[in-house]
């Protein structure tokens, strides 16, 4: 199985994110912003965390127009996975493939620490390996994390189970504790904890290495 992860002016954490899915058993593959197709192939795209574009004008709002932005949303609207993680989440919120925006932080500091998680859902590629209601600790490391969408945007996330994971305890004062979310069709996860930061003990943690591999299991028995 294929995995794009994509570069950004501003990115820095696409080497962790690749590391990550090589280390599940994933075939890497790199792409730069300017890339106007993806490679033949791919099953799913990484979008990863960092500062693309500077953050400037609104988080992820300028990597969501840059030339690759088209064949990703060509890719997810013929039903391939995306994983848009920290800078990736609000990229792919920017992109419209996900509802809501991210915010300023509550407290309108930048947040990085270990932060406690709970999930939400296993009716997902990206999360099946864990158990529904299971802690996990994954790193932050953010300050536009605040999730934020109106009643019936997150009426709706709440009826169609497509809240992935929330906070145990909130950093940033995300609605309803929001950490992470999923698409309609629940093949565009969206998070802004760092699942590709854990992958390896040395690393000081392992949580984070399931979501790879439980995306590899289930794309292998689509």
């Amino acid at each position: 199985m294929k995995a794009a992860v994509v570069t950004f002016p501003g990115s820095n954490c696409d080497r962790d994110l690749a590391v990550a899915f090589e280390r599940a058993g994933w075939d890497v593959v790199r792409v730069w912003h300017k890339d106007a197709d993806l490679p033949r192939g791919v099953d799913v795209v990484g979008v990863p965390g960092g500062f693309s574009f500077g953050d400037y004008l609104r988080c992820g709002a300028i990597a969501a127009q840059s030339p690759i932005g088209s064949a990703i949303k060509a890719h997810a609207g013929r039903g391939g996975y995306v994983l848009g993680i920290c800078n990736g989440f609000q990229v792919l919120t920017e992109m419209q493939l996900l509802p809501g925006a991210l915010m300023r932080n509550a407290g309108l500091k930048f947040v990085c620490r270990m932060v406690k998680l709970r999930v939400e859902t296993t009716d997902s590629a990206f999360t099946a390996e864990y158990a529904r209601g299971l802690e996990i600790t994954l790193p932050v490391a953010h300050h536009d994390g605040n999730f934020t969408i109106d009643a019936d945007g997150l009426k709706a996330l709440q009826d169609q189970d497509r809240i992935a994971l929330t906070y145990a305890d909130n950093p940033n004062g995300s609605m309803a504790d929001i950490a992470g979310i999923l698409s309609e069709n629940r093949r565009v996860l969206g998070m802004m904890p760092h699942p590709e930061r854990v992958v390896d003990p040395v690393q000081g943690g392992t949580d984070g290495a399931a979501m790879f591999k439980s995306l590899l299991g289930g794309l292998a028995l689509a």
